[in-house]
């Protein structure tokens, strides 16, 4: 007797329109708001990934990115996945069991570091400092020399306070104590000036996302001669096959042997993206973010609004601003997306319930998104102020 076929369920099927999405007008700390350019890009037809043109556009990406990073670093490649990936490929390639490696923890992204890093069997030693200031160059070198660390990570632009750390220096340390610089630039490639070689940074990774305009899904990878050296000298394998950048240099380097199936529509984006910025030119583009945040300080100081940074450290690409006393702030950042369709960021870790995360990012960077906010703030945001002092004083 034959069986009796299965049959099929229905549980979980679903009659669906096709998709519509809101128009959103994302201020918060990334997604920032995709340049129109790359989104055609993105709905072009795909072709193979080892098709005569997709491979001249691999090269024209890799160009253009060293350019964005001022590198020229010959395993500089965008991996397939989202800027985390990237995070993680720095530390899967070149941190090996027992290998200490000292995080500098000043925000949420530094603790991930360090998280990873744990995964990968490594001796994690911290330095940290406060959500909201930088580390100087003399705490920089107190840490190298009490852990002798045969990496030290440390966060450029930290997406959780708005804090930019300065560069000058630190490379040079970690030169003197045979020590690879591993740098996270999320927030900062192609919006915050970035120099990876003159500030001789070993290993750096980034996202698409944000300063690029381009949506996520790629994470924008560099890796020196120091840290190369380091890969090839492993006792073993990468513990990490999909993230192996010497398998992954045998498809991007000149051999253009097949690693994995790449995301080709989403080099497309990247590789439009790049040219983007290479056409308006970097110190264009660092100036205008520059300018814009400007004028957003300049606008929430006038309506009274704190800001969480001092001046000189604060991010051109994302500002923490103090929620203040008495105003729920996820209620009106509800409000903004709800009624505005704008969307601004909450505060991550020590600073959740604190702080708004405003971003003036990539193709989202302009005078009259910075305006539309400022005059949103002055408007809406005093009906979000509690009775608390009045109801205090009345007790009192």
């Amino acid at each position: 007797m034959a069986p009796t076929p299965a049959t099929v369920s229905d549980r979980h099927r679903l009659s669906l329109a096709p998709i519509d999405t809101p128009e959103r007008l994302l201020l918060g700390p990334g997604p920032s708001n995709a340049h129109p350019t790359v989104l055609e890009a993105l709905s072009r037809s795909p072709i193979g990934h080892l098709d005569p043109l997709y491979v001249a556009l691999m090269g024209e990406v890799q160009e253009l990115l060293r350019y964005t990073w001022q590198t020229d670093n010959r395993l500089t490649l965008p991996m397939s996945g989202t800027g985390s990936a990237a995070m993680e490929a720095t530390i899967a390639n070149v941190v090996e069991p027992g290998d200490t490696v000292l995080v500098a923890v000043k925000g949420y992204f530094g603790l991930r570091l360090q998280d990873m890093a744990g995964r990968y069997r490594a001796n994690v030693q911290t330095i940290e400092k406060p959500w909201g200031e930088a580390f100087t160059l003399e705490e920089i070198e107190a840490g190298l020399k009490q852990h002798k660390p045969k990496v030290l990570a440390i966060v450029h632009a930290e997406t959780s306070t708005g804090v930019c750390q300065p560069m000058e220096g630190i490379g040079e340390l970690c030169r003197q104590h045979d020590c690879l610089l591993l740098l996270d630039t999320v927030t900062s490639l192609g919006a915050v000036p970035l120099y990876l070689d003159e500030w001789k940074v070993d290993l750096a990774y980034s996202c698409s996302q944000k300063g690029l305009s381009c949506p996520p899904g790629l994470g924008p990878f560099s890796m020196g001669p120091r840290a190369e050296a380091k890969l090839m000298a492993r006792t073993g394998k990468v513990p990490n096959w999909y993230l192996d950048v010497s398998l992954l240099n045998q498809y991007w380097g000149s051999d253009r042997v097949y690693h994995h199936t790449a995301p080709v529509n989403m080099n497309f984006g990247m590789r439009e993206a790049l040219r983007l910025i290479a056409e308006e030119g970097l110190e264009n583009v660092w100036a205008r973010h520059r300018r814009n945040a400007e004028r957003l300080w300049t606008g929430l100081e006038r309506l009274g609004l704190e800001l969480h940074v001092p001046s000189a450290l604060r991010l051109p690409t994302l500002t923490t601003v103090r929620i203040p006393e008495g105003v729920d702030g996820k209620a009106f950042s509800l409000h903004l997306l709800n009624k505005h369709g704008i969307e601004v960021g909450g505060g991550l870790g020590a600073l959740a319930g604190k702080v708004w995360r405003i971003g003036l990012m990539g193709y989202n960077s302009r005078e009259d998104n910075v305006d539309l906010l400022l005059n949103l703030l002055e408007q809406e945001l005093p009906a979000f102020r509690s009775a608390a002092p009045a109801v205090a004083a009345a007790v009192a």
